[in-house]
């Protein structure tokens, strides 16, 4: 037997500057990206962890390296990436524990405290590094 396949004419926006992404989708991307950068970024943790740890003279090479204000920015940068993806995962472990109900206004809300706390977390290390 023959079929014959319908085609639905659907809207096609390609045009990404155009489409409005709502805060959850938001959130959700950047989760993903602070992932992939704080995998990333874990070798220059461990590079400097073991450059503290080798000798007295390593501790104070760690510690000029990290007083270099571009370096600073950099690491605050980093840990502000970490408190995000730290903010977003226990957000998700709480829907998956079903502590948080996982419909849209919640969805929303939570989304929104986990920008806010992840500023305010982000202010409190820029304070704490300079």
């Amino acid at each position: 037997m023959h079929r014959q396949t319908v085609k639905k004419k659907r809207p096609v926006n390609l045009d990404l500057r155009t489409i409005q992404m709502p805060v959850t989708a938001i959130v959700s991307i950047l989760h993903r990206i602070s992932g992939i950068i704080t995998f990333v970024t874990i070798g220059i943790f461990l590079w400097l962890l073991s450059i503290s740890l080798s000798s007295q003279e390593g501790f104070m090479q760690a510690t000029i390296i990290l007083s270099h204000p571009v370096v600073k920015f950099i690491f605050w940068i980093i840990l502000t990436v970490l408190a995000y993806h730290l903010c977003g995962g226990i957000r998700h472990l709480l829907m998956d524990f079903n502590y948080i109900k996982e419909d849209l206004v919640t969805g929303i809300r939570s989304a929104q405290v986990i920008i806010i706390l992840t500023l305010m977390l982000s202010i409190l290390v820029g304070v704490l590094l300079w």
